[in-house]
């Protein structure tokens, strides 16, 4: 399941939640530009019990499948995530704007 964050500061700012016998046991939190074929995963959020469980493998392969033809990256040093998103070959960066555009000031911005 998809969810748009609400009062989230961009309008692809969504959450894919991860359910276990109708429980929230899980999230990955990402934002997506269409233009740029572009998205980042901000956090991946996975209850312990149901860390080596392949349940982060199948909620990235999920995302992509939802989504294809965009190139991910992420933004999350957790340790906990850090082997998914190497297996997954999802590089990690500094930056959390979706893509260049994003990085760019608006017009009229000072």
């Amino acid at each position: 399941m998809s969810t748009h964050i609400p009062g989230a500061s961009g309008p692809d700012e969504e959450r894919l939640l991860l359910v276990h016998i109708r429980q929230v046991v899980g999230q990955v939190h990402y934002r997506i530009c269409a233009d740029c074929a572009e998205g980042v995963i901000t956090a991946v959020v996975i209850e312990e019990r149901f860390h080596s469980t392949g349940l982060g493998t199948r909620a990235l392969s999920h995302l992509r499948s939802r989504h294809p033809g965009i190139t991910w990256r992420s933004t999350s040093r957790a340790r906990t995530t850090r082997d998914l998103l190497r297996r997954m070959r999802i590089r990690t960066t500094a930056s959390a704007a979706t893509c260049a555009h994003e990085r760019r000031p608006h017009e009229g911005d000072s």
